[in-house]
């Protein structure tokens, strides 16, 4: 099906607001950004494949891969809206889901409240039988009680059943047999058991994340097998691969049964895209920074890899405290998240203060300058208000926006309730979003150690672009690289994704009890495993294998993970594992600890196909200042004030050539502000190099 030699690669990125398409044909490059139908998600992948395959002049028979991620799970996590789901569990572990970790994330909030679980107390329900945390069966499981459950949940009309016991990560056989009687007597059921989707250690977060598997199970099975079909009878007959959480692709029959793993697959191409740039430029330390209809995600990427980590957290709702939110334990690029997209609507609270998201007006009825039935302002209508967005130009000319309408919302939910016009208005409402956001930043980087200022900012996303420049002011970050197709960054990131899958396990070790056939066994099943996911879609591509081990200190709490020689380890293997348990947490902490045993938690092995590698990119100089042809009044918030900005059409630009701020850099799924203190240069490979003026050459 290849087009003129060609491959023709698609990836797709649903969002809250838009569903954003990247075709790529050789080094040819084409993109869309299509409003996201909620009732219907696999539409918009259609008319915006349609729309770029016409771009480009070809048929969508000509298409030979489509790479898609979305995040419906995730929203439909955060919205609290999937299928009617009970949970099974071992008798007197009821209630493990609501009382957490009993660690309080704030420790001097006397009225502080915990988010609610996600399966409510009458959904859960208990049956008698132990495994030991050796493995062993120490009671047998009361199989008439899981046939009781079954039927009960079956006649409450429940569609999907999450089962966790404990200790299940280390013999899966309980689980095992309760979905297979669940399944004799309600064969309609989906079944989600925690051994399969989280076999790690911690009762807690296994739980919630077989619980949320299951919550989103049905949604995104039907919308995938939708999606396949439809695809096909438009001609786009090709195979359709899903990208993950950790950043890896994966078939849709293993994303179907493992929808959690799907959590954070649209910001996980977005990493993607940036660790990509940051490689062309030779840029070691990077703030990914997405922002699209819904949410914002930052990431922090170091040596051209996007931090990872096993667990993370859905939904924070304590001012980005670690712990505030919904704890899932699988692979995962770590990145924090927040309720600040263009959509995130605007209020007044209690305290007569203005409150951004994370409710947002998402596409349907979408912000009120979309002229869709929306009344409630959001951020894009305080940044049309201040002069950001052209209304006549807004996602290339596709969508025209109303001026007036986002006036009046603003003055009818924020203006008249603090006496403000319009403008000021608008001014609270983008200022709030934007502090938001570095909030949220400055809190990801405390937690990992890191101090932003010796960081670069890579945007991305639809709105991005527009809201970049403020925050690198407010973070005291230096430069910004907007690169070209930022508006769809995430859908580009998938292409530059490898197939791959990382399987974990927790099975418990002290060093001092070594034994290397076990640790084999571990690591060789784990390996498998991640293979054979990773096969399916990589075919015979060769692949890398990456092993891990979670270790540390025997009393500590929380373990690092150590990279594992890929050979097989033999009876020194004990002394091999401390020496790059101790060299790793001396790298972290400064000195070992002596004299304490150290112990391993988990392990994963991840088997990727090979990145291609990049071309590197030399810093382009200063050449010429772009002639201004057009101007507007856009708001700066660093010189409070309306400033006459310059409007520069993205495609008009050549490399060396500079745009002084305040400017508008204007393409078709996006606009980039750059402030009054800060210049624009074009790179050659099509970045926008933003810096403070006078610190170019």
């Amino acid at each position: 099906m290849s087009y003129a030699g060609k491959q023709v690669r698609v990836g797709v990125d649903i969002g809250g607001t838009f569903t954003d398409v990247a075709m790529e044909i050789g080094t040819e490059l084409h993109s869309t950004k299509v409003l996201t139908n909620y009732t219907a998600p696999e539409q918009a992948i259609l008319d915006g494949l349609q729309r770029v395959a016409k771009q480009a002049g070809i048929e969508t028979g000509d298409i030979d891969l489509v790479i898609h991620g979305t995040t419906l799970a995730t929203n439909a996590l955060i919205e609290r809206r999937g299928a009617k789901t009970a949970f099974l569990t071992t008798k007197g572990f009821r209630d493990v889901i609501e009382m957490r970790t009993e660690n309080r994330f704030e420790q001097y909030d006397l009225n502080i409240v915990l988010p609610a679980p996600l399966i409510a107390r009458d959904s859960r329900y208990v049956a008698a039988g132990r495994i030991g945390a050796s493995g062993r069966e120490l009671a047998p499981l009361d199989e008439a009680a899981v046939a009781r459950f079954a039927r009960d949940v079956a006649a409450k009309g429940y569609e999907s059943i999450a089962v966790g016991f404990v200790h299940s990560y280390v013999n899966p056989a309980h689980e095992e047999r309760a979905r297979e009687i669940i399944t004799e007597h309600a064969p309609d059921l989906s079944v989600s058991i925690s051994s399969e989707v989280s076999p790690q250690m911690r009762e807690f977060e296994r739980f919630n994340t077989v619980c949320a598997n299951a919550f989103v199970k049905p949604l995104i099975a039907s919308y995938l097998n939708r999606l396949v079909v439809r695809l096909a009878e438009i001609g786009a007959d090709c195979p359709v691969y899903m990208i993950h959480s950790g950043g890896g692709l994966i078939s849709v029959d293993t994303a179907a049964n493992f929808p959690v793993r799907l959590l954070e697959s649209g910001p996980a191409g977005g990493a993607i895209y940036a660790a990509d740039v940051a490689a062309r430029h030779g840029l070691r330390q990077i703030l990914s920074y997405d922002m699209g209809g819904t949410t914002a995600k930052i990431c922090l990427v170091e040596d051209f890899t996007p931090k990872t980590a096993r667990t993370f957290e859905v939904a924070r709702t304590y001012r980005f405290k670690k712990g505030s939110g919904m704890p899932i334990s699988i692979p995962v690029i770590e990145m924090v998240e927040i309720g600040a997209g263009g959509g995130s609507l605007a209020h007044v609270d209690g305290m007569r203060q203005i409150r951004v998201g994370p409710e947002s007006a998402g596409s349907e009825p979408g912000p009120a300058c979309y002229g869709r039935g929306g009344d409630k302002p959001a951020v894009t209508d305080a940044d049309l208000v201040l002069g950001k967005l052209d209304p006549d130009n807004f996602a290339g000319g596709d969508i025209k926006l109303t001026t007036q309408s986002s006036v009046d919302a603003l003055l009818a939910q924020v203006g008249q309730k603090l006496g403000m016009n319009a403008e000021k208005a608008a001014v609270g409402v983008v200022e709030v979003v934007d502090e938001s956001m570095a909030a949220a930043a400055r809190v990801h980087a405390v937690e990992n150690g890191k101090e932003l200022g010796d960081f670069t900012m890579i945007a991305y996303g639809g709105a991005a672009p527009l809201h970049a420049n403020r925050l690198c002011e407010k973070l005291g970050i230096n430069a910004l690289l907007i690169p070209p197709g930022a508006g769809v960054g995430s859908a580009i990131g998938f292409l530059r994704a490898p197939f791959g899958y990382e399987a974990v396990r927790g099975a418990y070790m002290k060093l001092s009890q070594y034994n290397a056939e076990w640790v084999n066994e571990v690591l060789g099943g784990l390996e498998a495993e991640s293979v054979r996911v990773a096969r399916d879609g990589a075919g015979d591509v060769p692949l890398e294998i990456e092993r891990k081990a979670y270790m540390r200190y025997v009393g500590q709490g929380w373990e690092i993970p150590v990279v594992l020689p890929n050979d097989r380890l033999g009876a020194d293997g004990a002394s091999k594992l401390r020496s790059l348990f101790e060299a790793e947490y001396i790298r972290l902490f400064g000195n070992p600890l002596e004299g304490l045993d150290v112990e391993v938690m988990n392990w994963s092995v991840k088997a990727a196909s090979r990145v291609a590698a990049v071309t590197r990119v030399d810093p382009v100089a200063k050449a010429g200042t772009a002639p201004v042809k057009q101007t507007r009044q856009i708001f700066d918030a660093k010189e409070v004030g309306f400033l006459a900005a310059s409007v520069i059409n993205r495609s008009d630009m050549s490399p060396g050539i500079a745009v002084n701020g305040p400017a508008a850099i204007v393409e078709r799924e996006t606009t980039t502000i750059v402030t009054a203190a800060y210049e624009a240069i074009l790179q050659s490979d099509g970045c926008l190099l933003i810096q403070k003026k006078g610190a170019m050459a």
